[in-house]
């Protein structure tokens, strides 16, 4: 069996350079691997290009790589609660692509299932299809998108073996399994590392053939973007 387990987050992140491209998995804070992007803030790694649901807050997430100007390009759905996206977006400091969150879901499985591009009827007569291929299937007209290309997709779950299959919990599974598989290499974190073995085979959510690197992360902060709770009786 090929031996995916690394030791650690500086392991995991080998290979990195300035001006790749990154998928991170996650939607808001929640399932965001956040070893790896401590990990990419202390390298320093600059001129990047993220495809990503958001990017995080200002303090946390893909925020503290936003607050140190390492991002060149964010690919993304929406700006989120991000002050300093916003800023940097308005400014022209960093390019920004905001494209539908269902496309942003089907770039990353095409790009998985090596399927170069597909024809979608979102966007269609809005800014997201200017300059695209468009063609009319059923009477309907469509826009052409194309696979993203990635030299790493960077995901979060909750257990993994040293096999590399993967669970996720709850709704922090929500980006993360679309692109396990949709870069060049993924690199998975886990909550809890275990033998190959000893996950129940249905409740793999990713098979292991999808990832060529996991590790078990550390300190998880599992932040909360707005708390809502309900008043005590």
């Amino acid at each position: 069996m090929i031996k995916k387990t690394v030791a650690n987050v500086q392991e995991a992140c080998e290979g990195i350079a300035d001006g790749m491209t990154f998928m991170l998995g996650g939607f808001g804070l929640c399932g965001i691997p956040e070893n790896i992007i401590s990990e990419l803030v202390r390298k320093n790694i600059q001129n990047v290009t993220c495809i990503s649901n958001n990017a995080g807050v200002d303090d946390f997430g893909l925020g503290l790589l936003l607050k140190k100007h390492q991002i060149k390009k964010m690919i993304s759905s929406y700006v989120g609660e991000n002050a300093e996206f916003e800023r940097q977006m308005l400014s022209g400091e960093m390019e920004v692509e905001l494209i539908p969150q269902g496309t942003l879901a089907q770039r990353c499985e095409a790009a998985r299932s090596g399927i170069p591009a597909f024809f979608t009827p979102a966007g269609y007569g809005t800014e997201v299809a200017e300059g695209k291929e468009t063609r009319e299937f059923h009477g309907k007209m469509h826009i052409m998108e194309k696979a993203f290309e990635a030299d790493f997709s960077f995901v979060k779950a909750w257990k993994g073996d040293e096999a590399g299959n993967l669970i996720f919990k709850g709704t922090a599974r929500n980006f993360n399994p679309a692109m396990c598989g949709a870069g060049k290499i993924t690199v998975a974190e886990v909550e809890e590392l275990v033998p190959a073995g000893e996950l129940d085979p249905n409740q793999v959510h990713i098979p292991g053939i999808f990832i060529q690197r996991i590790f078990q992360g550390e300190k998880y902060e599992k932040r909360i973007e707005q708390l809502t709770v309900r008043k005590r009786n």
